[in-house]
């Protein structure tokens, strides 16, 4: 068996585990030996439980921009980079990717793997400050991603062509990884549940990721005396600038628009209260909440964006409505909201999907083909 060391690094460790912990395991099944670097925030018992080392990132934080923090986070990186001597790493999101290309620049026999989960922030936002630091994003992902022996994966075909843009020269280390997969017998279909229809957005309550032409939306339907309930599930992200404040939660909540369900671990239940999942975001990289309503038999309404419209087809397993556009958004969740056999369609052409291509041990098994042809080729 292998004994070649794999190295993980996520910003957040609940992040990791809920998007990286089955691959992580896997790895460890192939005789890897695997190590997690993230932030400590609560997870790290789950990590270590999965027979994973844990490392404690103390210094790299989703929200830093300053100069002398993100420094402290490269030196730190390096540091434990030099410390395990990995064979492989691979760094979860874009500023693992950014600062894990500059921590392990002296070690050119360690392979990269870099999952961009998504353009984030920068990338969607058009606030100044987005738009100020795209040139500089643009130029660092060049750097990062044109290492030798390095691949880059991307979760859908508009990304791809994007990451390809930005970075030329590491075209032909691209690779088409449609996210992590979703477990099938985790998230079983079930009947809708009776009574007034229930709508849900699960998700971290940014505003990319479309949380207030939600609200707006729910407000058209709940005027025009369409029966629903329409719930928020999720938080804010207070290190994310692009959250909504819970001053605006409870604003909407007071005002009767929608219910506010917080954050919920037991997301399969959630499914099963549901009659409709609902995402309208901006841009994706493959929404996980998307997947896992479908495998569960929920109706999905989202929008025609990148990383949403891998998932979902407009009149086959779903409804698609402009991005950040109220009024396509009501009418597309109106016209959900009162075909019920419509739904029942989608719903099972949906699961069907996640059964065929997006079932965790099929994106396992690539990703773990792309460990080894990138360790196979070294040895």
């Amino acid at each position: 068996m292998s004994r070649e060391k794999i190295l993980y690094v996520a910003t957040e460790d609940w992040y990791f585990v809920s998007d990286t912990l089955s691959l992580a395991a896997a790895a460890r099944a192939k005789g890897y030996q695997v190590a997690v670097a993230a932030r400590a925030n609560g997870k790290e018992d789950i990590i270590r439980s999965a027979g994973l080392q844990f490392h404690a990132l103390n210094r790299i934080s989703r929200g830093g921009t300053g100069l002398i923090s993100e420094a402290h986070s490269i030196a730190e990186l390096t540091r434990l980079y030099h410390a395990l001597a990995p064979d492989l790493v691979h760094h979860i999101a874009l500023k693992p990717i950014l600062y894990g290309a500059l921590a392990a620049r002296r070690l050119p026999q360690t392979a990269l793997v870099n999952s961009v989960m998504g353009l984030g922030f920068v990338f969607t936002s058009q606030s100044a400050k987005a738009r100020a630091l795209r040139p500089f994003m643009a130029m660092a992902l060049r750097l990062a991603l044109s290492r030798e022996r390095s691949r880059t994966l991307v979760q859908n075909t508009d990304d791809l062509e994007a990451v390809a843009r930005l970075s030329p020269g590491a075209r032909d280390k691209l690779r088409l990884v449609r996210g992590s997969g979703v477990d099938p017998v985790k998230f079983a279909p079930t009947p809708e549940p009776g009574g007034i229809p229930v709508v849900v957005l699960p998700a971290r309550l940014l505003r990319d990721k479309g949380v207030e032409e939600f609200v707006a939306a729910a407000r058209i339907l709940t005027a025009a005396g369409v029966p629903a309930r329409f719930a928020l599930v999720g938080e804010p992200d207070a290190d994310n600038p692009a959250s909504v404040t819970q001053a605006e939660i409870d604003r909407w909540v007071g005002e009767g628009t929608i219910e506010h369900w917080g954050f919920r671990a037991d997301m399969p239940q959630v499914y099963q209260d549901a009659t409709i999942v609902c995402l309208p975001s901006y841009r994706e990289g493959l929404p996980r909440v998307l997947l896992e309503a479908a495998a569960s038999g929920r109706a999905v309404v989202t929008t025609d964006a990148p990383g949403c419209r891998e998932v979902v087809r407009n009149g086959v397993n779903g409804w698609l409505a402009r991005p950040r556009h109220v009024t396509t958004l009501a009418d597309a969740l109106r016209d959900a909201l009162t075909n019920p056999a419509l739904r029942a369609t989608y719903a099972a052409e949906g699961r069907h999907l996640v059964e065929e291509h997006y079932a965790a041990d099929i994106i396992i098994g690539q990703t773990l083909a792309i460990y080894e042809d990138l360790l196979g080729t070294h040895r």
